[in-house]
C-alpha cells in the first residue's frame, strides 16, 4: 500500500492502557446464516477432495519473525495502492466470552445537537474531566489537554445536549465521541474536533478492547484529513516501514487467525477447477498474484485429474509493494510455481506482469490461441479508479478488457462494504462499523497484549482505514462497493453470473468450520457471503 510520499505529519501518541468493553451496536443489517451443525455435516460429502489441503503457506516466514512493536497507530501511511497482506489460515483461538454474539452492526449514532446552556456547566465539566480523563491535577499545567470551562464550551459550542453529554461521561463511550469528532471534521468545525480529539487521545488505545483499537487508527486519520494543507492530504504519517520480512511475517499472522482471504482462494480454486474440467491448455490471469502459492494447490489438484494433466500457464499481475514484501520481483513467483509443476508432472509456464492493474491492456497478457482463460479479481478491483475519480474510468475500462478476451470464467472477491462515492461522514461510519466487526473477529483469536497482533494489524490493516477517512480523490485508492453495484458493473460490461455449485459451498463451510463460530456463511443472489456475526465482510461470485 505505498505510493508517493510528502511531509511528515505530527506523531499523535498513543497510549497502552487497561480496557473496557466495546458498548453494543443499535441498528442491525440482515442477518446471515449460521454455521449449522447441518451444513457441517454436509461438508464431508466434498466432491473435490483436494481442495480441503491447506495451500496458502508462508512457511519460510514463521510469524516469530517482528519488529519492535510501535506504540502508537503513528507508523501508517495514510495513502495506499494496494492491500498489505496475502493471509493463511489456522484453527487456533483465544475465545472471549465477553463478546455477545447478539451484538450488531450499524451506523454509530444518529441523534440530536443542541448547544448546552442553562445547566449546571461547573459539574457536567468536572464530572466529564474526572470520567474521561481521570483525577490529573496536572493535566491543564502541561498543555496536553484543553481544560474543559465554560469558556471553551461556549467557543466550540460541543454539538451535544446535556443528556447525550452525559451518557458521554458515564459510559466512556469511544464510539460516540468518535463520531461527533468525525462530524465536527465533516462540519471543518477545527475547534470542537481539536477538542475531541484530545478527548479520544486518552481513552483509546492499540492494545485495547475492539473499538478502541480501531478509534486509534481512525483517530489518525481524522488528524490527518484535519491537518492537510490546502488539497494536500498527508501522504504519510510518521512512518517507520518495517522490512520486507517483518511484512510478511505481519501477513503471516493475520492469514492464520482470520479467513478473509482463504475464502477468496479457496473460493477461486474451486470455481476455476470446474470450469476448466474438459480443457487441455489452461491460462490463468490473476491481477493480484501476491506470493502465488493459492495456485499450488490448484497445480496439484489438476495434475490428479484422470488422464493426461491439462498445460498450465500463469500470468501475475502485480506491483512493487508485494515485491518489497516478498523481497523480489515477481520471477520468484515464476520459480515457485516452476518447481512445483514439475514435482506434480504438470507443464507449467508463468508470464510476468509488473505493474498496476490500471496500466493493463490487452498485449500485458499474453494471449495464446487454444486456451481457456480464467480471470482471478481477489480484492484488488476496489482499487480501480471508477467514474467518480476520473473520466478514464479504469475499473469499468479493465472489466471491458477482460470481457474482449472471451474468458470461460471470471471470479471475483470482494469487501461488501460501500465506502467508494459516499459522502465523507457516511463513509466514516461504514468504516467503523465495516472495521468493528474486523476488529472482534482478529480479538477473538489473539491477546489484547500480543505485539504480533499490534504489528499486523498497524501495518496491514491501519493503512486502509486512514486512506479511507484522510484522503480524497485519487489519492483516495481504498474504494470498496457492495455486492449488487458489482453485479451492475460486471452486467454492463457484458458478463452473465455463473450459479456456485455445492462442491464450492461444501469447500467453504469445510474451511469456515475451523475457525470461531462468530463466523457465517450465507448465500445470496448466487454470491457467497462471508460475515462476522450478523455484518457481511466479503463476497465471491463467478461470471462468464
Amino acid at each position: 500500500m505505498q505510493t508517493s510520499q510528502g511531509r511528515q505529519g505530527k506523531v499523535h501518541k498513543l497510549y497502552q492502557k487497561p480496557v473496557a468493553e466495546a458498548s453494543p451496536y443499535w441498528s442491525s443489517k440482515q442477518a446471515v446464516s449460521d454455521t449449522s451443525s447441518a451444513g457441517n455435516s454436509q461438508v464431508s460429502n466434498m466432491a473435490i477432495q483436494t481442495i480441503s489441503k491447506q495451500f496458502f503457506t508462508l512457511e519460510s516466514f514463521p510469524e516469530s519473525a517482528e519488529s519492535v512493536m510501535y506504540d502508537s497507530p503513528s507508523a501508517i501511511g495514510s495513502t495506499s495502492t494496494r492491500s498489505n497482506f496475502s493471509p493463511q489460515g489456522s484453527n487456533s483461538y483465544f475465545s472471549d466470552p465477553n463478546l455477545s454474539s447478539d451484538i450488531t452492526y450499524g451506523s454509530p449514532v444518529s441523534g440530536s445537537s443542541g448547544v448546552i446552556d442553562n445547566y449546571d456547566l461547573n459539574s457536567i465539566i468536572k464530572e466529564l474531566e474526572i470520567a474521561l480523563l481521570g483525577n490529573d491535577s496536572d493535566m491543564e499545567d502541561t498543555g496536553d489537554f484543553c481544560s474543559l470551562n465554560s469558556e471553551v464550551l461556549n467557543e466550540v459550542g460541543l454539538p451535544v445536549n446535556e443528556t447525550r453529554l452525559m451518557e458521554m461521561v458515564s459510559r466512556k463511550d469511544v464510539k460516540e465521541v468518535l463520531f461527533w469528532c468525525a462530524r465536527a471534521v465533516s462540519e471543518k468545525d477545527i475547534s470542537t474536533a481539536g477538542y475531541l480529539m484530545d478527548v479520544l487521545g486518552k481513552i483509546v488505545s492499540v492494545s485495547g478492547s475492539p473499538i478502541e483499537r480501531l478509534a486509534a487508527y481512525m483517530l489518525e486519520g481524522l488528524r490527518a484529513r484535519l491537518e492537510s494543507s490546502g488539497h494536500i492530504i498527508y501522504k504519510k504519517l510518521s512512518c517507520e516501514r518495517p522490512s520486507g520480512k517483518e511484512l510478511l511475517s505481519y501477513m503471516h499472522i493475520l492469514t492464520t487467525i482470520c479467513p478473509y482471504y482463504n475464502f477468496a482462494y479457496l473460493s477461486s480454486n474451486v470455481i476455476i477447477q470446474e470450469a476448466m474440467a474438459n480443457e487441455g491448455r489452461i491460462h490463468i490471469i490473476d491481477f493480484q498474484i501476491a506470493m502465488g502459492s493459492q495456485w499450488m494447490s490448484l497445480i496439484e489438484s489438476l495434475a490428479q485429474r484422470p488422464g493426461r494433466a491439462p498445460y498450465i500457464r500463469v500470468t501475475g499481475v502485480d506491483d512493487d509493494n508485494s515485491a518489497y514484501a516478498r523481497g523480489g520481483g515477481l520471477q520468484i513467483i515464476g520459480e515457485w510455481l516452476t518447481n512445483k509443476a514439475r514435482s506434480c508432472g504438470v507443464q507449467f509456464e508463468f508470464h510476468a506482469a509488473a505493474m498496476s492493474g490500471c496500466e493493463v491492456n490487452r498485449d500485458n497478457l499474453g494471449l495464446r490461441p487454444g486456451e481457456a482463460v480464467a480471470v482471478n479479481f481477489p480484492y484488488i478491483l476496489h482499487h480501480m479508479p471508477d467514474e467518480s475519480v476520473s473520466t478514464h474510468n479504469h475499473r469499468d475500462r479493465l472489466l471491458r478488457l477482460v470481457k474482449s478476451i472471451g474468458p470461460k470464467v471470471v471470479v471475483l472477491v470482494e469487501q461488501e462494504s460501500n465506502t467508494n462515492s459516499s459522502p465523507f461522514l457516511n463513509r466514516f461510519n461504514e468504516t467503523l462499523d465495516y472495521y468493528t466487526a474486523m476488529f472482534e473477529s482478529i480479538d477473538v483469536a489473539r491477546p489484547r497484549d500480543d505485539p504480533r497482533r499490534i504489528n499486523a494489524e498497524q501495518h496491514c490493516l491501519a493503512r486502509d482505514i486512514v486512506n479511507m477517512i484522510a484522503c480524497e480523490d485519487a489519492e483516495r485508492v481504498e474504494r470498496h462497493e457492495l455486492f449488487g453495484k458489482w453485479k451492475l458493473r460486471l452486467q454492463m460490461a457484458g458478463f452473465n453470473q455463473c450459479a456456485l455449485s455445492s462442491t464450492l459451498k461444501n469447500a467453504v463451510w469445510n474451511m469456515i468450520s475451523k475457525y470461531h463460530t462468530n463466523y457465517r456463511i450465507s448465500e445470496l443472489d448466487d454470491a457467497l457471503f462471508l460475515g462476522w456475526k450478523n455484518r457481511q465482510l466479503c463476497t465471491t461470485s463467478a461470471w462468464r
